[in-house]
């Protein structure tokens, strides 16, 4: 029998075992009295959207102390009345950020990834105008693949390489998201051994009260025109949220001279996008110990690529996404000391890939992904000061790989693969207060699959207060990712990389250590740095995907939060990067398309329904990338400009429940390389109507 097996069991018995005796000292009132509050328990004035904030802890023995009276949220704030869903209940140790649906709306975000770009460690290069769909998002170094996405606690990625496909940003109508939650450290336990960077969990809306519709249409440069609708609400024991979204943009305009799809009359060409993302969750609350939810998105995307490594790229890329969740959630005990829920999920992916091949032939690549999951949770309140979170996860993944070109140097290459694999995982962690200003976090995670055995990943934290307003906290986590079905077994005919069975998973290890501070009572900070180690890193090396070396990440995060006035508010958010490639042919240099610096600063003001927010982002340049394909041996060390932007937005109110918003970006005017060869317009508006009946 597999000795691994009873090793997270032994784990999992300490765990219980430990915090009891742990719980024994709590006689101890000479600790320091934990009283600095979770930054989430803190409302800032202008709106009650966090932009930077912290979980409240797992177990709280004490009620937070209240600020002052004046620290409450603007009563004028045009906030919509969809009810805040359950928050996911995470260690302190872990650094958690969190924003809020009012704050979605000021930065009239049009998907994820725009939401994302403003919270702090992350650099999206692929959203925006003339946005490649290969230069990724990056979280503190790791790319996109090497971190895990969820919507509502469940998986929207189905570990898809980037160069294919990967997590879609766009796959859920903005209209839904009531919140989006950044977490690391020991939530890599909870959700995936693949968290190099961290995990995203996107919440979704629930409707309350009665029926509610919300309505919004925009127009804009380069032919951009958006429509989002939304209508929730509830009666008796259903709660109901239905979504859709609209989006489309040619993006073309003029760039310069050796700009990445240049074509002969000096504009960008195809590089037009198409989204409509639909959305709907029904809940349903059986009797007071038992509910049910069930939520669908889907996806379908059209879009054209402007890869950076062609002269003058046509291929196309269609995307057809599907994710359905179900769950149960039961009240075991009383109150909620102890809660289990099952939760079902269906994730279909098809992506397809397309286009010319020089003058003559054709090539096409489609990868279409289903992946069956369960996770049964328990969350058990085992004593006041000992919580533990424990299950299963259960996940089944196919892909079925066909690819065919009709260049006869490539025809050889045609097929069709269908390959499955199979992942379970145990996983726990569990958190006690050792005292009142002293608090830690121990998870393990044991997997077992299919393809790449058994393997197990720990992870550990701890939070103290220093004094009432100064908390320090760490956390350390190993992770591995495994390679992608597509990597292992399918041809990539549109680049003509050949797959490699012998790939070995990339192995390491992440870190954080940070300060929480009440620097005065109308400024809020988290100072963080942050690390990780990645081996057997994946990438191509004459044609063919291969282990190419280890990778070391150290970085410095800083999130301020500033209430200037009743009705302002202000944030800085601060990211550096320091991702060195240590073996092979580009050793010593920056990972490609990460820039050592970002930093992103805002100023807003809100009141009775009048916005206007100024936005600026500092992008210090990143190192230009070219992949080496077979016979090209290239290696780039220049790095694009740096650059600085603003953007402004506003809402007037019309009505009661109209609103005329805008959207002016790059006040500037400053065509500046956004990365790796390709440029932003210049300056850019978007106009809209906004209504709520």
């Amino acid at each position: 029998m597999n000795k691994s097996f009873f090793l997270p069991v032994s784990l999992l018995s300490l765990l219980v075992a430990f915090p009891a005796v742990a719980a024994d000292n709590e006689d101890n009132k000479n600790a320091v009295n934990s009283n600095i509050p979770s930054l989430s328990k803190i409302e800032l004035p202008a709106t009650n959207a966090r932009l930077l904030t912290q979980q409240p802890a797992a177990n709280e023995v004490k009620p937070e102390p209240k600020l002052e009276p004046d620290l409450t949220p603007n009563k004028d704030a045009d906030i919509s009345i969809e009810t805040i869903g359950e928050k996911d209940v995470l260690p302190e140790s872990t650094p958690t950020y969190v924003i809020e649906k009012e704050e979605i709306k000021k930065q009239g975000a049009t998907s994820v990834a725009d939401i994302l770009k403003k919270m702090p460690g992350f650099v999206i290069n692929n959203v925006g105008h003339g946005a490649d769909f290969h230069t990724g998002t990056y979280y503190r170094g790791a790319s996109i693949d090497q971190s895990v996405f969820l919507i509502n606690g469940r998986p929207i990625n189905t570990n898809i390489n980037t160069y294919h496909g990967t997590t879609d940003l766009n796959s859920i109508p903005v209209e839904a998201i009531e919140r989006v939650e950044l977490y690391s450290g020991t939530a890599s336990s909870l959700y995936g051994s693949s968290a190099f960077g961290g995990v995203v969990n996107i919440i979704t809306k629930e409707g309350y009260g009665k029926p509610k519709l919300n309505a919004s249409a925009e127009f804009g440069s380069l032919n951009l025109n958006n429509q989002q609708v939304t209508y929730g609400g509830s009666t008796n024991k259903v709660k109901y949220n239905f979504s859709f979204e609209r989006f489309f943009i040619d993006n073309r305009y003029r760039v310069p001279v050796g700009a990445a799809n240049r074509d002969a009359q000096g504009y960008l060409s195809n590089a037009d996008t198409a989204t409509s993302t639909y959305f709907g969750s029904v809940g349903i609350d059986l009797d007071p110990k038992n509910s049910v939810n069930l939520d669908v998105t889907a996806l379908s995307s059209r879009r054209g690529l402007i890869y950076f490594g062609f002269p003058l790229q046509k291929d196309r890329l269609d995307h057809d996404g599907l994710n359905i969740g179900l769950s149960w959630k039961t009240r075991l005990g009383k109150g909620d000391n102890s809660n289990l829920t099952t939760t079902l999920g269906y994730n279909r992916d098809y992506f397809s890939t397309y286009g010319p091949t020089g003058a003559t032939f054709y090539r096409t690549g489609a990868l279409d992904t289903q992946q069956f999951s369960t996770r049964i949770e328990h969350e058990w309140k085992i004593t006041p000061n000992n919580q533990l979170r424990w299950g299963l996860d259960l996940k089944n993944t196919n892909l079925i790989g066909d690819v065919l070109s009709t260049d006869p140097a490539r025809i050889a290459n045609n097929e069709k693969e269908d390959r499955s694999i199979f992942n379970t995982a145990l996983f726990a962690v569990n958190t006690w207060k050792i005292s009142d200003a002293l608090q830690a976090d121990l998870g393990v995670r044991q997997n077992f699959d299919s393809q790449f055995g058994s393997y197990f990943n720990p992870s550990v934290g701890l939070r103290y207060a220093v004094n009432p307003a100064i908390a320090v906290r760490g956390s350390w986590a190993g992770a591995q990712r495994n390679p992608g079905l597509d990597q292992l077994y399918v041809f990539d005919t549109v680049h003509g990389w050949n797959p490699n069975p012998n790939l070995k998973p990339e192995t390491g290890s992440a870190w954080t250590a940070g300060i929480d501070v009440i620097l005065s009572k109308n400024l809020l900070g988290q100072f963080t740095y942050f690390g990780n180690s990645l081996d057997n890193r994946l990438g191509v090396i004459s044609g063919q995907w291969q282990n190419i070396g280890l990778v070391d990440t150290n970085g410095l995060e800083a999130a301020l939060q500033l209430k200037i006035a009743r009705d302002w508010s202000t944030f800085l958010n601060y990211t550096y990067t320091d991702a060195q490639i240590k073996t092979g042919t580009e050793k010593g240099l920056q990972l490609g398309l990460i820039p050592y610096s970002l930093l992103q600063t805002g100023i807003g003001y809100q009141k009775n329904g009048w916005q206007a927010n100024l936005y600026a982002t500092y992008n210090s340049g990143s190192r230009r990338s070219v992949f080496n394909n077979a016979g090209a041996g290239q290696i780039s060390t220049d790095f694009a400009p740096s650059f600085f932007n603003l953007d402004f937005s506003g809402r007037i109110p019309v009505s009661k429940n109209l609103g005329l918003t805008f959207y002016l970006e790059n006040l500037l005017g400053e065509q500046y390389e956004r990365v790796n060869r390709i440029y932003s317009p210049g300056f850019t508006f978007r106009v809209g109507l906004t209504s709520s009946l």
